[in-house]
């Protein structure tokens, strides 16, 4: 059974659980990011950056202005918009769909203005006037789960049961939008790993992948990249979690993800094609 995901200017067809997933290249344009801040800060190797990921064989660019590490400060609306927007309006015709990490509902309104495919917001779209701004679009929206925000998120997260906390919450949310006019094929879901989760509760997630996927009867997106539940796996600083990171994305493919969000572009593609073949 494929289901139809719409994505902006883009569309896509998804096989069941388990099928070939698509490959989205992180474009962090900050100075700050817990793995590559300041590497990507320039318009200029922003650029070169992601024609390499295009030649790797991406199918998804997502360019973010603002660290959502733990711990990381608010940035400002006007920093924010001054890193994303120069890299968005010099990438719209790089040929892939490009998706904006951010929680303000400005930068969603100038980034769809500008060419936006998705946007992709750790908050699900909860801050006011966020919904207003993705509403009328036809850009996909990612609904992700965060338990408090990025300043205090890892301080002591606390479930009863993680599994069923996230679905209800993202079952609310995704209510939210469609009741206020959002189309369901617009809509995809991410679990939030390491947004306010221990490494337990992060696990118990991706191992509950395709029950999430199910109840909740949207395709998922999983970003698990060189996270610390990896390295808390491995015992590896960030810098040496490429192993661990192709691990992850291939279990979360497994247990049902049709998204994987990487650093790693290249490695991914070429392990999810090993993969795919031997299955």
């Amino acid at each position: 059974m494929r289901q139809y995901f719409q994505f902006g200017r883009f569309g896509f067809n998804l096989t069941a659980p388990g099928g070939k997933a698509l490959v989205m290249g992180i474009l962090n344009v900050t100075p700050d990011s817990f793995s590559d801040g300041g590497q990507f800060q320039s318009l200029e190797f922003a650029l070169a950056r992601a024609d390499e990921m295009v030649a790797e064989g991406v199918d998804i660019i997502d360019i973010g202005g603002e660290s959502s590490r733990p711990g990381a400060p608010a940035l400002s609306l006007a920093d924010e918009l001054q890193r994303v927007m120069p890299a968005l309006y010099a990438l719209r015709d790089c040929g892939k769909p490009l998706s904006v990490d951010t929680y303000k509902p400005e930068v969603m309104r100038e980034a769809i203005l500008a060419g936006a495919d998705m946007i992709n917001d750790i908050n699900a779209f909860r801050a006011p006037g966020a919904i207003e701004a993705v509403r009328g679009s036809d850009c996909a929206l990612c609904i992700m789960h965060m338990q408090s925000v990025p300043q205090t998120m890892q301080a002591r997260p606390e479930y009863g049961d993680v599994v069923r906390e996230v679905v209800d919450f993202l079952r609310e949310r995704v209510a939210a939008l469609t009741a206020a006019g959002v189309e369901r094929e617009r809509l995809c879901i991410d679990p939030g790993y390491g947004f306010g989760k221990t490494v337990e509760h992060n696990f118990a997630l991706l191992k509950a992948s395709g029950q999430i996927r199910a109840e909740l009867g949207l395709p998922m997106l999983a970003g698990l990249s060189r996270k610390s539940m990896l390295g808390a796996v491995t015992g590896k600083p960030v810098e040496r979690r490429l192993a661990g990171s192709l691990a992850g994305a291939l279990a979360a493919v497994a247990h049902g993800a049709d998204i994987v969000r990487v650093h790693d572009v290249a490695e991914t593609v070429d392990a999810l094609s090993v993969w795919h073949a031997a299955r």
